[in-house]
């Protein structure tokens, strides 16, 4: 762990020393008496856009602590990093390219440029092929090789090709078209493939092959398993596969060789990040699922939070103020994890889905530059839904020692008509709030077991387990209703949040090259594996583990 105080990022030492200077004022002061002595302290620390409601009120913050804060993120220039980042510029230094996962969702259809040339002619051909596609299958009149409509979707796809429409296409379940079904594969597990396809059938089941370059390791392997499965069921029908397998590429010449008619190869570009393209073509799962219309809705609630990110003074910026939080939180609070918790069961796999959105944007040790960090970056995501949770994790939260900051996602309105169990599970989560801000006393935990009736002795060994430090942060994002719109604009919220977080450190959160070194070993040691002679060309342990791997097979 880094000592604290951390140093400045690079030129960020003077608000960064007022923020430290300021700190030590706060860190006396208890959240519930903040509450108490100020009456409007919701007012002031809450903030409304379209259907999504933030109350930040349950922070360790004063007015004060936010006015250095803006000054911290004016000093990093983050005004003219949000410009750089929507007018195409190659802000993803490692990788040259630019990062522009907003085009795909331009519904004002305004020229974005890349290199001079303007992207959204592009974006739009591909949103209307994938209209066409989708409208098809839906309508029956794109069909499978024996006339029989597709209704089981398998997406094959892994990290953002699989995480983004798998989490998106559960939390919209309700809107989903009749009697299809849907499959996501991501893991090379030959488990994850096997119960896919156990699941479907071979005349009304549509793959969909999510891979960039088509060359994928885990990706590819799924997909010619399911393509010999499928050849095994019709015969060797070579020619049956293009009624049943699509692909999400940019790799013309593999997709063919794999049997895809080319007419059914939905584009996507360099500037597109894979954590961040749920947007674009690989989120055909979503559109074949909700229909074409539902998903532009989707792109328009994101499109909407975009031009609230980009305009929004920071006084009333919901993405800023959150990532400025985090900052708050990360380096000069300390905490080193934030909790996801979604009070609606639909969103069960956002935390998931955030938690690479964060982690591999964030998860950096070097500045744009390539000198080393000194202060924290991103935290440990993770989360799960109410109210599981609380059965589970919570005691941490309320009693460990280490703070978690958490996120408490609300949707007001739910999709199924039990209205007892929403205004329960409401309860909770509002409840959960109060309960890690305000703690409870040894005092309040005293008179509460008098009023039991039990014994003074009793009562002073319990009072030590019974109580609750409170003063443990929290932000309550509450939405009318989980629909299409609403969840694209909370989508964009966190990913704009997160870039926030990557101005005031000066990292780049658009390169992932930690995830390569694994894959790079991975093909050595498979070799090892398939080979007949004993391993000997890694450390002692990799030997051991690959040779005793080897004789435990046999």
């Amino acid at each position: 762990m880094l000592a604290s105080p951390q140093p400045a990022p690079e030129g960020l030492e003077k608000p960064w020393q007022a923020l430290l200077e300021h700190l030590e004022k706060i860190r006396p002061l208890h959240l519930r008496d903040i509450f108490s002595e100020d009456p409007d302290r919701f007012d002031k620390f809450s903030i409304q856009f379209d259907e999504l409601f933030l109350d930040y009120s349950k922070n360790p913050i004063t007015e004060e602590t936010l006015e250095l804060l803006f000054e911290l993120a004016r000093q990093a220039d983050l005004s003219g990093w949000i410009e750089r980042m929507f007018r195409g510029e190659k802000i993803n230094n490692t990788e040259g390219r630019a990062v522009l996962h907003v085009a795909l969702r331009n519904r004002a259809n305004t020229p974005i440029k890349v290199d001079g040339r303007d992207v959204m002619p592009e974006v739009n051909a591909v949103l209307q092929q994938m209209q066409t596609f989708t409208e098809s299958v839906r309508n029956g009149t794109f069909s499978g090789h024996t006339g029989r409509p597709l209704e089981h979707i398998v997406n094959i796809g892994i990290g953002g090709s699989d995480l983004g429409p798998r989490m998106v296409s559960t939390a919209l379940r309700p809107y989903w078209k009749p009697g299809m079904k849907a499959h996501f594969v991501s893991n090379v597990d030959g488990t994850d493939i096997s119960e896919a396809l156990a699941q479907a059938d071979p005349e009304t089941t549509l793959f969909i092959i999510a891979s960039k370059t088509f060359t994928t390791r885990e990706t590819m392997t799924n997909a010619h398993t399911a393509r010999r499965w499928f050849l095994e069921r019709t015969k060797g029908n070579e020619k049956a596969i293009a009624r049943h397998f699509v692909a999400v590429s940019t790799n013309a010449e593999a997709v063919r060789a794999f049997g895809i008619d080319e007419a059914n190869m939905f584009r996507f570009w360099e500037w597109v990040g894979g954590r961040y393209s749920l947007w674009s073509a690989i989120g055909l799962p979503i559109a074949l699922l909700v229909g074409m219309e539902r998903f532009e809705a989707l792109l328009a609630g994101a499109h909407a939070m975009d031009n609230h990110f980009r305009h929004a003074p920071f006084e009333r910026n919901m993405a800023v103020i959150l990532g400025l939080l985090d900052i708050w939180q990360r380096n000069f609070l300390g905490t080193g994890n934030h909790a996801v918790l979604p009070y609606d069961h639909s969103l069960r796999l956002l935390p998931a889905y955030l938690q690479q959105a964060d982690m591999e944007s964030n998860g950096k040790g070097v500045t744009r530059d390539g000198t080393p960090v000194q202060h924290h970056t991103g935290p440990v995501v993770w989360g799960q839904p109410g109210t599981n949770g609380q059965h589970a994790f919570f005691q941490l939260m309320h009693q460990g020692t280490e703070p978690v900051p958490a996120d408490f996602i609300l949707p007001a309105q739910s999709h199924h008509s039990l209205e007892e169990h929403h205004r329960i599970l409401a309860a909770n989560c509002i409840a959960q709030t109060e309960a890690l801000m305000k703690g409870k006393t040894a005092s309040e935990v005293r008179r509460e077991l008098t009023a039991a009736g039990l014994p003074e002795e009793e009562i002073e060994r319990l009072v030590p387990h019974r109580t609750f430090p409170g003063n443990r942060a929290s932000n309550t994002l509450l939405m009318k209703k989980l629909t299409p719109y609403n969840l694209g604009a909370l989508i964009a919220l966190y990913e704009h949040r997160i870039f926030v977080q990557s101005v005031i450190w000066n990292i780049n959160a658009f390169d992932q090259w930690g995830v390569e070194l694994g894959k790079q070993l991975a093909a050595d040691i498979e070799a090892a594996l398939a080979s007949d002679a004993p391993c000997s060309g890694h450390d002692s342990s990799t030997n051991g583990l690959v040779n005793k791997f080897k004789e435990m097979t046999t």
